[in-house]
């Protein structure tokens, strides 16, 4: 069963063009879907098959995921992952029935972003600023980027040398579906960046040829869960709530750019949305900006 969850991840990543992350988030939820599969055909003493999955199949595997206490988001997203792969699984005739068919997945509510305050990022982005080891100025770079540019994690560890630009500000990253975007970054962020670029990388590369704007202290390129790592330490140091996260900063951004006047197309276009529906949901976070400027403006107000 697992050989046709491969077809369809490799159809993922080929055909549609899916990122790693996604294409790897697609397999946890299948391979899930697969052991659930595989116990219940074991349990009624019969050959595991993706033909053999009955509707009723499916509604067990529901069952036994809300059993299990997953929040509705996982549950609604696992759910959307087994649709796909059965609607692939029909198109290619490899099933005639889709199990999926007629069940919906949980309705969730949109949860908003949970951004922090200006001078709490300003806190945060002061911390690696009191040390001076290597690590230290290379965090400050990464984290001063962060909020910058307003990158996804994943993004900012991707990054290369050359695709940033220092002397004019700017930052080349490639988002979901590898769509390039170029992000102005400010003065402060770029020379942070230029430093550790010009001082500090060379210490940690040693020098091997690593074209890795981010290394670790072994001089490879930093992953996601280092940087995630890294956070936390610089979090419990400036006494910021210990769900911040790299992503945290992505919201921060995003919610101060709108709050200081920036038209919702341009930070939909700094964030690197597709739909701007994906962006206005940062507009309800700057609610208490708009009344403030309304009590402000207003004639009848004041």
């Amino acid at each position: 069963m697992i050989e046709a969850v491969n077809g369809f991840l490799n159809y993922l990543a080929v055909e549609k063009g899916f990122s790693e992350n996604t294409t790897a988030a697609y397999r946890n939820d299948l391979s899930q879907l697969v052991s659930f599969a595989e116990e219940e055909a074991a349990r009624r003493g019969s050959a595991p098959s993706w033909a053999g999955f009955t509707r009723q199949d499916m509604l067990g595997y529901l069952l036994n995921l809300k059993e299990r206490n997953y929040a509705a988001t996982t549950v609604a997203r696992k759910v959307a992952a087994a649709k796909s792969f059965f609607g692939f699984m029909v198109a290619e005739g490899r099933i005639k029935e889709n199990p999926t068919q007629n069940i919906g997945s949980p309705r969730i509510g949109r949860s908003l972003p949970k951004p922090v305050s200006i001078g709490q990022v300003r806190h945060l982005l002061e911390q690696p600023a009191k040390l001076s080891t290597p690590e230290a100025k290379r965090d400050r770079a990464m984290l001063e980027l962060l909020y910058a540019s307003g990158m996804r994690v994943s993004e900012l560890v991707a990054l290369n040398l050359d695709d940033v630009d220092t002397e004019d500000g700017y930052v080349r990253c490639f988002g979901k579906g590898h769509k390039e975007r170029l992000v102005p970054i400010y003065r402060q962020a770029a020379l942070a960046v230029k430093e550790y670029m010009n001082e500090t990388r060379p210490h940690l590369v040693h020098g091997a040829e690593e074209e890795a704007l981010f290394v670790n202290l072994r001089g490879e390129r930093l992953t996601r869960q280092g940087l995630w790592q890294i956070l936390k330490g610089y979090v419990k140091s400036a006494g910021l709530d210990a769900g911040v996260t790299p992503h945290t900063l992505r919201h921060s951004f995003a919610t101060h750019m709108l709050s200081g006047g920036a038209d919702l197309r341009s930070v939909q276009e700094l964030l690197g949305h597709a739909n701007i529906s994906t962006t206005q949901v940062y507009t309800h976070l700057t609610s208490e900006h708009i009344r403030r400027s309304y009590e402000k403006s207003h004639p009848r107000a004041r």
